[in-house]
């Protein structure tokens, strides 16, 4: 059993050890997927059907013509697609190479370059990988709320096997994901809400705290998780 208060220490004391490097890449993770632990495109899709209802109420109000209602809505479709295409071939890889530089940190060899590890090594693999962990996580989260949580939570150290072997296969890397969880979603979930106060501190700091220490704490913090989890398994 892992003691959060001397995991959260170590990951500290590795991301001092390194500190501009580890803001720099926390700043280019935090950068390309818009939020730390991973996102959603759920919450954007709802935004577009509320804003598509509304364009077609409009629409009937002002004699707005259906040819201009569709060329909008089509515009947002594409963008929505462009979206998606740049997590799955851009975002999803750099996530697995920022696990990768903490990986490295940990034990002081990070260098800038694992940040794009994966697009020199197992690049599609690495790809596939990661869009069926969002597939999978997505497909939960329709049932309801908690049943998405819990699978993010089971697939939450595929990056982190990825970034130690970037052509393991899919379904092996769900597998120890799976099994290094078990039993510790609960934990990691707390570990999680342990952060909570600094994610207060960073925001009334306007994002400041955040970039400069935060966030590379967090992501630092992540990694020894993944090590500890790995040792006991």
């Amino acid at each position: 059993m892992w003691n959060r208060k001397e995991l959260k220490e170590k990951g500290k004391l590795a991301f001092k050890a390194n500190y501009w490097w580890c803001v720099l890449v926390s700043v280019i993770i935090m950068a390309v997927t818009g939020a730390a632990g991973g996102s959603s495109n759920s919450g954007a899709s709802g935004g577009n059907d509320e804003f598509a209802a509304s364009l077609q109420a409009a629409s009937s109000q002002s004699g707005m013509s259906i040819g201009v209602v569709a060329a909008v809505l089509g515009i947002l479709a594409v963008g929505m697609i462009i979206g998606l295409l740049i997590k799955l071939f851009v975002c999803n890889p750099i996530e697995m190479g920022g696990c990768r530089f903490f990986l490295a940190n940990s034990d002081g060899k990070a260098q800038i370059g694992d940040v794009v590890a994966a697009f020199k090594n197992g690049y599609v693999n690495v790809a596939l990988t990661l869009f069926l962990r969002d597939l999978f996580v997505s497909l939960w989260s329709l049932l309801l709320i908690v049943p998405g949580i819990i699978k993010a939570y089971e697939y939450r150290m595929v990056p982190y096997i990825l970034a130690e072997d970037p052509t393991i296969d899919h379904k092996e890397a769900f597998a120890k994901s799976k099994a290094m969880m078990t039993g510790q979603k609960w934990n990691a979930f707390v570990l999680d809400l342990s952060f909570i106060g600094w994610g207060i501190l960073s925001t009334v700091t306007c994002g400041i705290l955040g970039v400069f220490y935060v966030n590379p704490y967090i992501f630092a913090t992540g990694a020894e998780l993944y090590k500890t989890l790995k040792e006991n398994a």
